[in-house]
């Protein structure tokens, strides 16, 4: 068994995923089956995947998405939106975010623009890009106050270093 000094080490080094694993029962038990190289590689898989957790957990909450549930995983397919597999298949592959190109949902109230808008945001942010939803009333009054209190560089600054802006309407 570890000591404490040993995890409190590596808590100072900020490693809190493999102290995760340290701390974890079943994985102790399983590990210690295995050979030094493959328990050191586990440990690290489980402080990647720690840190990829909390990064999309991150990304995730900064994004502030309408519908945080929203996923491209759940698209009714059934229905009649005129939306193409292809289509949606190329989005989530994030290839149009790393080209700079924009996306522009169109369609009648209540089709499930938002919907589709907060699930291509969540791709987004699992892909590892900075997302922001927000509605377009809302940025343009927030825009409104920093002009007049002298903040409108920095908010603008703020917003072009995003890699998704979602712009809704409603």
């Amino acid at each position: 068994m570890l000591n404490e000094q040993t995890l409190n080490q590596l808590r100072a080094l900020r490693l809190d995923g493999m102290v995760a694993a340290l701390s974890d029962a079943a994985t102790h038990i399983t590990a210690s089956e295995l050979p030094f190289e493959q328990r050191l590689a586990l440990l690290v898989q489980r402080e990647v995947d720690w840190r990829d957790s909390k990064r999309l957990e991150r990304l995730l909450k900064a994004a502030r998405l309408k519908v945080s549930s929203a996923c491209l995983e759940d698209i009714d397919w059934r229905a009649s939106r005129g939306l193409g597999r292809e289509v949606i298949s190329s989005l989530a592959g994030g290839d149009w975010l790393r080209h700079g190109h924009n996306v522009l949902l169109t369609g009648a109230t209540g089709c499930g623009k938002t919907w589709l808008a907060c699930a291509l945001g969540q791709q987004a942010a699992r892909l590892g890009f900075s997302v922001l939803y927000t509605r377009a009333p809302r940025l343009l009054q927030e825009l409104h106050v920093a002009h007049g209190d002298g903040s409108l560089g920095k908010r603008l600054a703020q917003l072009a270093r995003l890699d998704l802006l979602i712009l809704d309407s409603c």
